[in-house]
């Protein structure tokens, strides 16, 4: 096959190891016998499988036993509305901050459940009566980012980390839960990572129908359903390729990506990126050139070349490149490249 990159926001692209040992278990999962898309969760081999990721995931975060991990079906939208549900009661209320398409999604669906207070700049207060605060850290469409130093609330910490979970330092202690969509840094769509802080989970909701309950999910055995084994295999394959990558050489090398990326953006007014630059987000990449029809010869070019999924959001258009873990150096090489070519043709 002609080499290619996959720039899409999601699913996004996955390392070619972690390709070929998914291949691997899809024919023999291991000494089960079979392949991994038939093997029973109530196997051992499924329980070593979930405690093993688990595991590396604690790890990569630097948390312990302290948090629970849970991997739950429904993807980062099923949490924007599992999270209220288990938290907030009639005449409680919690802080959202909102500074783009997705936290605002979040804060909809909180808003079903009971009040929600809209903090709109960094600059609001937070409340010391919420139940929690909620923060969006990466925005996919604007390619904008939240600030490690933002000013963090005197209440429980709740955060979406979905486009850039484990993609650099952070401190996640900070976070009483936090959960992320698995198919942009984690592997591939419908499984949820759910990280949680024991203490505030002990404060959930306990009657509610069994599927939508954390605690139920938190429970030992953990399979309150029959869990997606495909992608938390394919969780598990990536986290170890983490681990062998080590975190700190993987966020040098995701900084080292975005900023070749800028520097092509930044060096013409040909190109126009959307983000504001002290808001520029690592993971997604966003930005228009001077005309629509520029833009669409752009994208089709680009297709042609092996550079794949560069169309903006629906709402937004333009160009995006999305930099996830995954995506190799060498991508972002033959991506700035093409730009210099393009611009040069078109100009």
């Amino acid at each position: 096959m002609a080499e290619t990159y996959n720039f899409c926001a999601g699913p996004g692209m996955l390392p070619p190891v972690v390709v070929e040992r998914l291949q691997q278990d899809i024919a023999q999962w291991g000494a089960t016998g079979c392949g991994l898309l038939e093997v029973s969760h109530r196997t051992k081999a499924y329980a070593d499988l979930k405690a093993r990721t688990e595991a590396n995931l604690l790890q990569l975060f630097g948390l312990d036993n302290d948090y629970t991990v849970l991997l739950l079906q429904g993807g980062a939208s099923g949490q924007f509305a599992m999270l209220p549900y288990n938290f907030l009661r009639d005449g409680t209320t919690a802080d959202y901050l909102v500074r783009g398409y997705w936290a605002e999604k979040a804060a909809q669906q909180a808003a079903r459940v009971a009040r929600v207070r809209r903090l709109n700049a960094l600059e609001d207060g937070w409340s010391d009566r919420a139940v929690y605060a909620h923060v969006t850290t990466n925005e996919t469409i604007a390619g904008t980012a939240l600030p490690e130093d933002f000013v963090k609330p005197a209440v429980p910490l709740c955060a979406d980390m979905s486009s850039d979970i484990l993609a650099q330092p952070r401190n996640y202690r900070d976070y009483a839960l936090f959960y992320a969509g698995a198919q942009k840094n984690l592997g591939v769509a419908g499984l949820a990572v759910v990280v949680a802080e024991k203490e505030f989970l002990s404060h959930a909701r306990r009657h509610l129908p069994a599927a939508f309950c954390y605690l139920e999910h938190a429970k030992a055995e953990g399979l309150y359903h029959t869990p997606n084994a495909f992608a938390v295999d394919a969780l598990c394959h990536l986290t170890d390729w983490l681990l062998e990558i080590g975190p700190e050489t993987l966020w040098a090398q995701n900084r080292k990506k975005a900023e070749k990326l800028y520097a092509e953006l930044d060096r013409s007014a040909f190109w126009r990126p959307i983000a504001p630059r002290k808001e520029r987000s690592l993971t997604n990449i966003t930005f228009r050139l001077p005309s629509v029809e520029l833009e669409t010869r752009f994208l089709a070019e680009a297709t042609a070349k092996g550079l794949l999924a560069l169309k903006g959001h629906r709402s937004q258009g333009g160009i995006r490149a999305s930099l996830y873990n995954a995506m190799p150096e060498r991508g972002v090489d033959k991506l700035t490249a093409f730009m210099r070519e393009f611009e040069q043709n078109n100009n």
